[in-house]
């Protein structure tokens, strides 16, 4: 063999190789994207599942509004009727879940505000526990969210910079959307006694 034929075999095992390597780099973090996505739904669903243990302990101590308790289970069942996977993730879709999961934190926040006209109920150790339980899954949604940011930006990083720009459109790889803050998020509450 001529040594120009020994410099090009050489040559293009070094790019198959890099391409071997970037490949696989592109679909671990496109997994790990995946993966972080599960996190956040699971965290969804474990607030929705809360949801009807909630209302139900509501219903046992309290006799107020219907439509408190109705927009609570309605909000509910719109978010459940979401079905999404990293795959088919983009802005529209981020926004149309932000916008259904503001829905179920306003139900909740409205029946919650109803609530403090029951003492009894606030004394309840069962309406205590799921209070808490409620606080502690909007924490898990909060870290779930900020992982999955996380991975999208290294996921996104990935297929924008060289050389994984050269083979994530021609091998399908599209750039992920983040969560973002709901608007008016920015600004603090205003509690008045």
């Amino acid at each position: 063999m001529k040594r120009s034929s020994i410099i090009a075999l050489v040559v293009l095992a070094i790019i198959l190789l890099g391409g071997c390597s970037t490949y696989n780099s592109l679909v671990g973090k496109k997994n790990d994207v995946d993966q972080k996505w599960a996190d956040v739904q699971s965290q969804y669903q474990r607030r929705l599942d809360l949801i009807p243990n909630l209302v139900n302990t509501v219903k046992g101590y309290a006799d107020f509004e219907k439509s408190t308790l109705e927009a609570v289970v309605e909000a509910r069942a719109k978010a459940t009727s979401i079905n999404v996977t990293a795959d088919n993730l983009d802005d529209a879709t981020i926004a149309k879940i932000n916008a259904q999961m503001g829905q179920v934190n306003s139900s909740l926040s409205r029946l919650l505000a109803v609530v403090e006209n029951y003492p009894d109920l606030k004394a309840n150790q069962n309406f205590l526990k799921l209070q808490d339980e409620l606080a502690g899954t909007e924490n898990r949604i909060a870290t779930a969210r900020d992982n999955f940011n996380e991975v999208v930006k290294i996921y996104n990083n990935g297929i924008q910079r060289l050389p994984g720009a050269l083979l994530a459109g021609f091998l399908g790889y599209k750039a992920k959307p983040y969560f973002e803050a709901e608007a008016g998020s920015d600004k603090a509450p205003k509690v008045e006694f």
